[in-house]
């Protein structure tokens, strides 16, 4: 793992950049997307960009987590849980500005300082290559995503108000097209060996080298994504893609609380003077729990260790389900409606109780990847600045994920079982490298070289031994579990195979057709006469040309 110290500082500045950019000369008390391109810092572009795209990657991989039963989702219907307003931030973020999760309050953006450094380069004195190919690598990224979760993006009348006011939603193949071509821009002026003239680069240190093998890993992404088994490996013939954990691609988080509040938010959330505030999915812990993951312990955070219902006594006031006679579909599949034992005490998926007085009690998040305790069965709660202190990461793309979607463009299963053991052996080293962080906590208990092997070993031997959708099962929970924290690929796997068929129902037996793709985000419909808002979230992205909801995926 990258040196936290210094990733710690680097973020911190980055948010003093931006709040220092309110207070400039004749109180201009404006965000650097509003700057004029003859005004603006370059280095105070590339930072605002940079943040922009972490927020973007907060709530994008929030929403696939809980999609896909890795984190909890609330509530029972899914049209009534991702409304228009959800990606309202992400795209004002893309295309203009908005506000910032990573630390900041002032309003950053993508596609507006682009443009601006963009035209600052056109100098032929200045050399800005470095920061408009971060921007156009950043920006590519967004334009994937953002056809991955809508469907469609704007992009041929984007970031041109003059001309066109409501500019035109382009197709999901124009866009991923479009995103392709900025990444080979980007490829370019990497090339030159720019210079990076004071940039302060909070992912990779101004270390051109790990940014070209980040452009071919996202062009992995959408040729795994788009099954172009052809480019995507030609792409891995070169050689120079994100393939070893030394070229992770996360945001560093730090531990500030004021001024600002730098650290991982979902550490912000659950170690409070009042307790945990988020629930964990109850899918994912019995999962590692069952499977004796070496991870579980690094992963969640227990305060209690027995769960009522499970392995203690049922109580209505602190988990009222635990009383409940679980519904006819979660007894017909044989599903753990409302416990999971030794104190992982969290939520099945669409559970919308109210919230019980169990904050000391329910699970919380762990060292890794949000910086708070390790899992040491000290059960005794959590609080402010315990364990990392919140100095965890927002996991991005990581050289585990890449050796899952290689094992996904296999040709034989011989040798995806081999990436699957990459995969995993990668997942844990990094993994357990995080329990440092927290130098209070009884390292005895964590696991060994030992029982990583055999934890491998046993998932390979199951996967190996296993066929059909057994097979397919393996494989999806366990890069479900390796994308803990980082989930924003897990949705698309899951439109694209249609595994796990072990995730948990929802709560309700007709929580309406499973999301295929979100709405448009509501604040561009209003603003943008020429869009319709869409009337389901069943319509699918190019990609996905499996059966229409409901009767796809299996286990919604």
């Amino acid at each position: 793992m990258k040196n936290l110290i210094k990733y710690i500082s680097i973020v911190f500045i980055a948010g003093a950049l931006l709040n220092s950019c309110e207070t400039t000369d004749l109180d201009l008390r404006v965000s650097p997307n509003d700057l004029a391109s003859d005004q603006a810092d370059p280095n105070l572009l590339l930072t605002s960009m940079q943040l922009a795209y972490g927020t973007n990657m907060q709530v994008l991989s929030d929403n696939s987590a809980q999609l896909t039963r890795i984190d909890y989702m609330f509530g029972r219907n899914y049209f009534n849980n991702y409304p228009g307003s959800v990606l309202n931030g992400v795209w004002g973020r893309t295309y203009s500005s908005n506000g910032n999760g990573v630390g900041d309050p002032v309003s950053i953006g993508i596609l507006t300082n682009l443009q601006n450094l963009e035209a600052l380069n056109e100098d032929p004195d200045t050399d800005l290559n470095f920061h408009v190919g971060v921007g156009k690598t950043l920006y590519a990224h967004m334009l994937l995503l953002l056809v991955d979760f809508v469907g469609e993006a704007a992009f041929s009348e984007a970031g041109n108000p003059g001309e066109f006011s409501a500019p035109t939603l382009d197709s999901g193949q124009e866009v991923y097209a479009a995103a392709l071509n900025l990444l080979d821009e980007a490829e370019s002026l990497f090339a030159g060996g720019p210079n990076t003239i004071g940039a302060v680069d909070i992912f990779y240190n101004e270390d051109i080298s790990k940014w070209r093998k980040l452009v071919n890993t996202i062009r992995l992404k959408a040729y795994y994504t788009t099954g172009n088994v052809a480019a995507f490996n030609q792409v891995i013939a070169g050689n120079n893609f994100i393939s070893d954990p030394a070229d992770d691609f996360f945001l560093q988080y730090g531990t500030s609380e004021l001024q600002p509040d730098n650290r991982h938010p979902d550490f912000a959330a659950d170690y409070t003077p009042s307790g945990a505030n988020i629930y964990q999915s109850n899918w994912i812990m019995e999962t590692m729990l069952n499977n004796d993951d070496p991870r579980i312990r690094y992963y969640f955070y227990r305060q209690v260790d027995a769960t009522p219902g499970a392995d203690a006594p049922a109580n209505e006031e602190d988990l009222a389900c635990s009383l409940a006679v679980p519904p006819q579909h979660y007894i017909d599949g044989g599903f753990t409606y409302c416990s999971v034992p030794n104190g992982y005490w969290g939520r099945s998926h669409g559970n919308n109780e109210g919230t019980p007085p169990d904050n000391f009690k329910r699970a919380a998040v762990g060292v890794y990847p949000a910086g708070g305790r390790f899992d040491d069965s000290s059960f005794d709660g959590v609080g402010l600045g315990l364990g990392g202190g919140g100095a965890g990461i927002e996991p991005i793309i990581m050289s585990s994920y890449v050796d899952f979607w290689r094992g996904m463009m296999a040709t034989s299963d011989a040798v995806r079982a081999d990436f699957l053991r990459s995969g995993l052996e990668k997942s844990i080293a990094t993994v357990r490298t995080f329990g440092t962080l927290d130098s209070g906590a009884d390292q005895t208990v964590a696991p060994t070289d030992d029982d990583v092997s055999d934890y491998v070993d046993g998932i390979v031997a199951d996967f190996n031994a296993a066929s059909g959708d057994a097979k397919e099962n393996i494989y999806a929970e366990q890069y479900f579990t390796t994308l803990y924290g980082g989930a924003t690929e897990a949705w698309t796997y899951y439109r694209l195979t249609g595994f796990p068929t072990t995730l948990l129902p929802n709560w309700e037996a007709d929580p309406g057709p499973f999301p295929r793709s979100f709405l448009y985000p509501q604040n561009e419909v209003v603003t943008n006469s020429g869009l319709t808002q869409k009337q389901t979230l069943t319509e699918q992205v190019f990609w996905d040309t499996n059966p229409a909801s409901p009767t796809f995926p299996q286990a919604n």
